[in-house]
């Protein structure tokens, strides 16, 4: 018999090994440079003639070495290959493969980079869809349509030969005037978790990493201000800001990236006791910690608790940051010469290591019969990112999340009405789109490039609109600045229509070139620049004027709210937006969006949620009333759905068990309508002073003509825990409420429950989301 001449593979190289083993195998052989050059990422190609699409950007970016002598050691991940610069998918997926092969060419082990790129509002790359922003998804209520998403995101990722997403972000808004609000899902931490899972699992089930975005803490900062010192007690970190990350870690999320801000003076980029003893020891987490960008340098440059590079290296890496993004600045040579001279431990290198080089294995970029080309360079058809199907679940999401919130009978629209149709997002594609869309983020910087996608505005949807609408439109104002004769060309308008759709709202663009968006933080949540006072000229007119909100956070509208003869909103709806809308103010589509972020009765009355204890609630020992003028999950319908019976399976709720929740709901119109039935805690008696109610659960029930549904909510008595006085997560014994409704003030039967055992301590472990059933019911 003749002897097989195959040699077989390096040990690292063979899939049928144990991914630890071969780990363990690769590393053995491995240089420190190798070693280190696997815990950094490179950006190839970025520049100050691109923009400004990080912070500092312009300091950081010049590599130390030119491309062959950075290669020859390996390099850990390549940043933004698509989403840096308009380019074309399939020349971009050609360089990517050459950018590969380079950097397996050059090394002694064939180490191919983890690629990595944004998707906050689906690929952030030239000529993909943009869907709807974040708190879009919040609206929603839906997290079954939103992990349809996530797994259209994820298979275009993985076809381009992306490996790893930096979404999504799970902070809970706590501050409106905060420009990031628009990438937040919302004000509460079981929304935000549970929509944030959702979107977890799409993305990973098309085999690409999920990134939690950004723990923790970040959206809590001082006066709303980007990068801002934090200042928040264990209890609301424990309660409101980290159980979307531990929702979203269950749901299969890879790798964590840290916030950038300090909690109480300590830089979470250099905290152990959050990216280690936590994340790792406490919740168990195996994958990567990656740093935001440039989070490592700004040790040394903005917090100023590094004396140099590589001392900002080492609180880094024993922190737990095992990758420094978006490019080498502190993980290259200055942490090999700290190492050198004995400051940092060479055994926290390999600690990174292990788990870099375990995703890498994981992801198949160690198997033997990896190559670099990325699928799409083997499609037979062109190369399209932005399809049918994509196209369409985009709208299916846009329709789902458009927030009616005020409607004296002007809406829906009547056919061929004459509609005046004013404002500065009325007509312009940006009006859709959020600060993390690649129009915005980068396209804006490129404006001799076509923006590659078809985005309608909303004046060219109603134009096109089957009910015949008689169009005519003027600006008013820009969204910042504007004259008086703009104003008046308005009013002229307004008053020879029928009706006046104002459509209002923000600008998403980054670092102060917006109103909302990364480093676009508010001074108040008063509409910006002279849209009010164009609101208030046509509002003078006398015809009745529906508001049509197209913004990445909440303004006030009190002033206002009582004269405008409809609210619509919606939170950057992404490219069929517009279309969306129209179905909607048409009637086409019955409005089915539930607020995840309360509108302000007052603007000066910031920060504030409807998480309240119940001195954060209007009372006699302050002048200041902050209740919202529209709360956490209003929404309105045309069609609303019969509430026909609230009933629980028990008086007892044991402190170890389950409690269900029946609600019949009925359907007495002649279409298919929606509605969001949410359940809410409020505990009157505990050892601190808790929210007056939170929410346990919502589920969305849609039904067809004439449908009756009862739907079964079990609650599980964890879903009630909090962080007691000693500092320990507690259900405790006694009575509790059970608020249920269609939002956080509009509740339609309240349920008094015995809690009954003993005070359990619970942890990571515990059952955080509800489980629902639902089935027909005699109508």
């Amino acid at each position: 018999m003749a002897l097989s001449t195959d040699t077989p593979p390096e040990v690292w190289r063979d899939a049928d090994v144990p991914d630890e083993d071969r780990v363990e195998a690769l590393m053995a052989r491995m240089s420190l440079a190798e070693k280190v050059a696997q815990l950094y990422g490179v950006w190839v190609g970025i520049d100050n003639d691109d923009g400004e699409m990080a912070p500092h950007q312009h300091e950081f970016t010049s590599l130390p070495v030119g491309w062959d002598e950075l290669v020859r050691n390996g390099i850990g991940q390549l940043t933004r290959p698509f989403g840096t610069r308009p380019v074309d998918v399939l020349t971009g997926a050609t360089t990517l493969a050459g950018a590969q092969r380079s950097i397996t060419a050059a090394g002694r082990w064939g180490i191919p980079a983890l690629v990595h790129e944004e998707c906050l509002t689906g690929l952030a790359a030239w000529k993909a869809t943009v869907y709807p922003s974040p708190l879009c998804w919040g609206a929603s209520f839906d997290p079954d349509l939103v992990e349809r998403m996530g797994a259209q995101i994820g298979a275009t990722m993985r076809r381009l030969g992306i490996h790893q997403g930096l979404a999504p972000v799970v902070d809970v808004a706590r501050d409106l005037r905060w420009g990031r609000v628009e990438e937040t899902i919302g004000e509460d931490p079981v929304l935000v978790g549970t929509i944030g899972g959702a979107y977890v699992r799409g993305v990973r089930s098309a085999g690409v990493i999920a990134t939690l975005k950004h723990f923790v803490g970040y959206s809590a900062s001082k006066a709303g201000r980007n990068l801002a010192p934090v200042s928040v007690g264990r209890r609301e970190i424990a309660d409101v800001l980290l159980p979307p990350f531990e929702m979203a870690l269950r749901a299969g999320a890879d790798s964590v990236m840290n916030s950038y801000t300090d909690i109480d003076g300590v830089p979470v980029a250099a905290d152990p006791t959050l990216l280690t003893d936590l994340l790792r020891g406490t919740y168990g987490f195996t994958g990567t910690v990656v740093a935001d960008y440039f989070s490592v340098a700004f040790l040394q440059t903005l917090h100023n608790v590094a004396e140099s590079p590589g001392d900002a290296a080492r609180l880094a890496l024993t922190a737990g940051i095992d990758v420094e993004l978006p490019t080498v600045n502190t993980y290259g040579p200055p942490l090999i010469e700290a190492i050198d001279r004995g400051e940092v431990d060479v055994a926290l290198v390999d600690r990174a290591l292990r788990r870099v080089l375990l995703q890498k294995v994981r992801l198949g970029l160690l198997d033997e019969e990896w190559v670099p080309e990325p699928a799409v360079l083997e499609e037979t058809d062109d190369a399209v990112l932005d399809g049918e199907s994509q196209r369409a679940l985009a709208g299916e999401l846009a329709r789902r999340s458009v927030v009616l919130l005020r409607n004296t009978g002007s809406l829906p629209l009547a056919a061929g009405l004459r509609l005046a149709v004013v404002g500065p997002r009325a007509d312009t594609p940006q009006a859709m789109m959020g600060c993390y869309s690649f129009p915005m983020h980068v396209g804006v910087h490129h404006p001799e490039v076509p923006i590659g996608i078809e985005v309608p505005t909303l004046v060219e949807a109603l134009r096109a609109d089957p009910a015949g609408y008689d169009v005519r439109y003027e600006q008013g104002v820009p969204v910042l600045g504007g004259d008086d004769e703009g104003i008046a060309a308005a009013v002229a308008a307004a008053a020879d229509a029928d009706v006046c759709v104002a459509v209002l709202g923000d600008q998403a663009g980054l670092f102060g070139r917006g109103t909302s968006g990364e480093g676009c933080d508010a001074e108040s949540l008063r509409l910006p620049g002279r849209q009010e006072e164009l609101l208030e000229a046509v509002l003078a007119t006398g015809v009745p004027v529906v508001l049509v909100l197209l913004v990445g956070r909440p303004y006030e509208l009190a002033r206002q709210v009582d004269r405008l003869a409809a609210v619509v909103c919606g939170f950057f709806p992404g490219e069929e937006g517009a279309r969306a809308l129209a179905d909607v103010l048409s009637g086409r589509a019955d409005p089915a969006g539930r607020l995840p972020v309360s509108f302000p009765g007052d603007g000066g009355n910031q920060p504030s949620t409807y998480l309240a204890a119940p001195l954060g609630l209007r009372g006699e020992v302050s002048s200041v009333d902050p209740t919202p003028l529209f709360p956490f999950g209003h929404g309105l319908s045309y069609t609303p759905i019969t509430w026909k019976d609230v009933v629980a399976g028990a008086e007892a709720w044991p402190t170890d068990g389950t409690l269900d929740v029946r609600v019949t709901l009925h359907n007495d119109a002649a279409g298919s309508v929606s509605d969001v039935v949410q359940v809410y805690l409020h505990d009157p008696v505990a050892e601190v002073a808790r929210p007056v109610q939170s929410l346990l659960t919502a589920h969305r029930v849609d039904l067809e003509p004439g449908e009756t549904r009862e739907v079964t909510i079990t609650l599980h008595a964890d879903q009630t825990s909090y962080t007691g006085a000693a500092g320990q997560r507690q259900v405790d014994p006694g009575a509790v409420e059970l608020r249920v409704g269609a939002s956080s003030a509009d509740i339609r039967e309240t349920i008094s429950v015995s809690m009954t055992g003993p005070r359990r301590q619970v942890g990571f472990d515990r059952v955080m989301e509800a489980t629902v059933t639902s089935g027909a019911a005699e109508g």
